[in-house]
């Protein structure tokens, strides 16, 4: 009778192991197992009551939970880009998909790829300008030098200052609001600086012409520059925040218009609620 073969020694099978685990690719983000599911390590299901949305999708970008202060301006940076009416780009494609009689996912997907450079792309942009002024701060250029400098770059390109000026807001109340918690936060830091030093050069030299108020992805660029948050990731929120948006829109094609229609933004009237105060919060 054959003799049965020894296992391996342990130090063998650790080796073995070692190998097969240099051979797997490898992800820090989820972890998938029987019965368990853990987002940086954290159980999902006590996520779940104890973690809003805006500090959960902070958990999973930057890898660590929100102090109270970040998670409130991430709450308030996905609501801020919730919605804008009927006429973003996003919002179009989106309605024009409904009207075809496509499905929501598709009419949401259309809508998500009506994002581009111009139209959910600037947050990047500031942040990179404003990092261009910062650089110049750290080399030894006061606030407004470094200000004057960034918005003369930009006066000669095509682009413009990013971040700056709105085609239907002259003041946005969506980037007052958020400075202002920010300040109250104590959250305010050398971008916010930065972006109230361009803000400042621009209203007192005049040399666009025209008013050019901080706009809510100027804001947004700012604050997340001072939580650490990425450039692509800041316009990662801009996503994210407006699929619900997108999707209130499409499916009121759906429910109120014909279908196949010619759909002129400029030929629409609002008669939803009129102005409202929010209920106050439940203790």
């Amino acid at each position: 009778m054959a003799r049965s073969k020894a296992p391996p020694p342990a130090s063998e099978r650790r080796a073995q192991h070692r190998r097969e685990q240099d051979d797997k690719w490898r992800t820090a983000l989820t972890c998938i197992a029987p019965n368990k599911i853990l987002v940086r390590g954290y159980p999902l299901d006590e996520m779940m009551g104890r973690l809003t949305f805006g500090e959960a999708i902070y958990l999973l970008l930057m890898g660590e939970v929100a102090s109270p202060g970040i998670g409130s301006l991430m709450e308030a940076i996905l609501v801020s880009f919730i919605d804008h009416g009927a006429t973003p780009p996003s919002t179009l494609a989106a309605r024009n998909t409904a009207s075809t009689g496509a499905s929501l996912r598709a009419c949401v997907a259309a809508g998500v790829l009506g994002f581009g450079k111009y139209h959910g792309g600037d947050i990047e942009s500031c942040m990179l300008f404003l990092d261009t002024g910062l650089d110049m701060v750290r080399k030894g250029m006061s606030y407004r030098e470094a200000a004057d400098a960034i918005i003369a770059t930009s006066l000669q390109s095509e682009e413009g200052i990013p971040g700056f000026g709105h085609r239907f807001h002259t003041r946005d109340p969506r980037a007052a609001r958020l400075f202002q918690m920010a300040l109250e936060l104590e959250m305010e830091g050398e971008h916010v600086q930065m972006i109230r030093a361009v803000e400042m050069a621009i209203t007192e030299s005049d040399q666009t012409g025209t008013p050019l108020p901080v706009n809510i992805d100027g804001a947004i660029a700012a604050v997340c520059g001072d939580l650490g948050i990425p450039p692509a990731m800041a316009n990662a929120l801009f996503i994210i925040s407006r699929v619900p948006g997108i999707a209130a829109q499409a499916r009121e094609e759906f429910e109120r218009h014909r279908p196949m229609r010619q759909i002129d933004p400029k030929d629409h009237v609002y008669d939803g609620p009129s102005q409202r105060r929010l209920p106050e919060r439940r203790k």
